[in-house]
Order: C-alpha cells, then structure tokens, then sequence
C-alpha cells in the first residue's frame, strides 16, 4: 500500500455494486453488513459510491471512497495532512455555521484542532479519570441498585444512557434536572435519518429535527456558560469559559460546539457499547461463562473486545487535500474518503474469527476509538471506566440475564440501539 503524491490520473470506476450509500444498507443487522464488508475487503478494498442518502447532501456531491480494511484506516487516520478533517467528517456536507455548531474540533485540522483538543482534553487525562473512579462507582452502583428493584424491562433506557449521561453532565457542570432532556437532544443530532425516530417527533424533514436538537442542546450550553463566567465552579465548563488561545477567550460559538460535541461523544460511545455488550453476551454463553469464571482477571480484556465488536462509532470521512493514490487506485483533492470502521473491526487480516466474541482476546488493536492519529478519542480512558465498572455490577447481580433482539438506529454514523428487552433471570 502506497501514498504518492500526483498519482496517475485515472477516472473514478463505476459505483460499487455493494452499495454503502443507502439507508437501506445502514437499516440491515451487523451480521447482514459483514457478509458486504468481508466482500469488499476480500476483492475491492477500496471502492467508489454514490453520494450518501440521507441528510444535507450537497447537490454536486459526486460520491465518495469506502475504505474498509483495518490497515488503510489506520493509514489515512495517521497521515492528516493528506486526508484532512476540517471539511467535514460525517458523509455529507454541511453549511459552515452549521458544521461547526455540531461537529466542534472533530472538523478541524492543525494547528487549531489541536490548541482546542488540548483545553478538553486535560479532563481527560489518566490523573483525572482516577479521581473520577469513586463516583463512577458510585453511579453504576445505583443504576445496578435501580435495575434490580425495577426487574426486566427497556435495557437502554434503564442502564445503558444513564451511566455516560450522567457523568459528562457531572463534568460539565448541568443540573440533575436538565440531563434527561439534554440527552434525549443529543439522541436525535445523530438520529434524524431514522424514519421511526421523526415519525415519533412528528416531523418529516431530517434537516429540521437536527436543528431543532441542536439548538435544544446550545440553549442549555450557552447558559451555562454564563453563569460559570459569573460563578466559577470546579466543572468542565468553567475551565472553557476561563480557557485562552492565543490570548484570545473562546468565543460563544466554539463553547458551545464543544458542549454539543461532549453531549454526543460523552452518551454515544459507552451507551452503546454496553447494549452491544449485553447482546453478545446473550449469544456468545460459553464467553460469558469464561468471563465470570475470572471476572477480576477478564473484565479488562472483555471490555476492550465489546467495544470491537460494538463498534459504537461506525465511520468517519476525510476529504483528500491533494491527488494522491491508494492501493494503485488515484484519489484527487477534493474526493471524501470514508473510513469503516465496523469493517476494520472485523478484518480478517487483524482478528481471528473475527464474528466471535472472546473476552480474552489479546492483544485487540481494535478501532473502536478510531484508526489512530491526531483525532483518536480522547474520552477513551472514561468511556473503558465506566464500562468496567458497569459490568463488574452487572455480571455480580445478575449472572443470568438475557436479552431479547435490539431495535436498532437507522445511521451510517453511530451503531446505535434504540431499545433492548432485558430478563433478568433472578
């Protein structure tokens, strides 16, 4: 695999019969879009596809390039000055105001993206994270506690949002009272292409309902941004408000872009990776029992497997800022470039039996948190804490628990579950 700069100028093939553009695609099951992506890893491990469907796709948008082996993610996670972010990093093109508002420092490259990762990323550090152990605990303690006194019932909604919902909104600063509603908005930012999801809002444009959240999402930001500037408190936001770069204060809108950005990034990620989690330990019993034969001594291992095959985040895309080549194939500037990473996470070339699940898989470069690069996860340390926490309760109280088939988000952005039906079996 090479990365030439002024490649030989090649047109652009014909769209891929494997179509990862459609809604269609996105609304089948991870085991139905594996059986495309082993495809394509096997005879066309780079592809070209027709623009996206869905939301806010621009008019001239001529497609787009499906990167889908664990390798070439990496690749183009690592090389930012060739695969840039700061045109987007989500399928589609989005108005510049708009771009900012919800994507933050994910759409930008160097130097800035990395003067403003720095400001949020300090919460985020190892020291930080540990002071931050004893009130995880402290949550997944009540939510295990709640659970068991509610008994079976609507697993996201009774584990698998509160944990992450609560602790960025902790870190941020938010009143108990505001988190649900600021999590529901968060939700529908990156749902507004499921047609159930605007059914259920009453409203049938995806542009609109994005909108409508991401507004709900900055009101509440900008507020509180506010009164941390009249009443620092020991939070996250007051550490925004206060922060400096290059002299200059952040202004209003990057406050709030960031608010946007840790209300997604914060719920999606865990949220999602502990539904995953339940159903694979669902499937995969003998896995289960192995983990609870040394839960101690697995529960790290295991963590790091769920989140591979979770595979919560399901793409990012860079846009080419020069012509350049991959595997033989010319890229010119300007072409977005799709990273899967759902594919990665199950490359045959990195995982063996890679459909499986194996609580002691080691080691597991999975790219659960991306491919690398300046633009890895940086709430990856909290999102693996809480997770631990999480299941260390689970799997004590209740063993034997089952769930039922999830009801998934229609998204080509996050591998999200709306619902899951949990037995407890106590």
């Amino acid at each position: 695999m090479t990365t030439t700069a002024g490649a030989s100028t090649g047109e652009k093939p014909d769209h891929d019969p494997v179509d990862l553009s459609t809604l269609a695609f996105w609304s089948r099951s991870t085991d139905e879009r594996e059986q495309s992506f082993a495809q394509l890893r096997a005879e066309r491990p780079l592809s070209w596809h027709p623009p996206a469907e869905g939301l806010m796709v621009a008019d001239d948008d001529p497609g787009f390039w499906a990167v889908v082996t664990h390798a070439d993610i990496a690749h183009v996670s690592k090389n930012p000055a060739t695969f840039c972010s700061g045109q987007g990093v989500q399928f589609q093109d989005a108005p510049p105001e708009l771009l900012e508002a919800s994507q933050s420092f994910l759409a930008m490259d160097a130097p800035r993206h990395a003067q403003l990762r720095k400001l949020v990323g300090a919460a985020f550090t190892p020291k930080q994270i540990r002071r931050l152990e004893d009130r995880i605990a402290q949550r997944a303690d009540a939510i295990v506690a709640e659970l068991l006194e509610h008994g079976d019932g609507d697993f996201v909604q009774l584990v698998c949002r509160r944990l992450p919902m609560a602790m960025i909104y902790d870190m941020m600063g938010l009143p108990e009272d505001q988190q649900d509603a600021l999590a529901e908005a968060a939700d529908l930012l990156v749902s507004a292409n499921d047609p159930e999801v605007r059914a259920r809002h009453g409203v049938d444009d995806p542009v609109e309902l994005s909108a409508q959240a991401l507004f709900a999402l900055l009101g509440p930001g900008l507020q509180c941004a506010e009164e941390r500037r009249a009443h620092p408190q020991d939070d996250l936001m007051t550490n925004l408000v206060q922060a400096e770069v290059d002299g200059q204060s952040l202004t209003d809108s990057e406050i709030g872009a960031f608010f946007v950005l840790l209300s997604v990034a914060g719920n999606d990620t865990t949220r999602n990776t502990i539904a995953h989690g339940a159903v694979a330990l669902t499937r995969f019993r003998d896995e289960r029992a192995r983990l609870l034969d040394d839960l101690d001594g697995r529960l790290g291992t295991a963590v790091e497997e769920m989140v591979r095959w979770a595979s919560p985040v399901l793409t990012f895309r860079r846009t080419a800022t020069e012509d350049t080549e991959l595997r033989g194939q010319r890229i010119a500037a300007g072409d977005k470039v799709v990273m899967f990473y759902e594919s990665g996470n199950r490359d045959t070339a990195v995982f063996d039996d890679p459909l499986r699940l194996d609580v002691t898989r080691d080691p597991n470069p999975h790219q659960g948190f991306g491919g690398g690069g300046p633009h890895f996860c940086m709430g990856n340390m909290l999102a693996r804490t809480q997770l631990r926490e999480i299941w260390r309760r689970l799997l004590t109280a209740a063993p034997d628990f089952e769930v039922g088939e999830p009801d998934r988000l229609t998204s080509n952005f996050v591998n999200a579950v709306k619902a899951l039906p949990i037995q407890l079996n106590r």
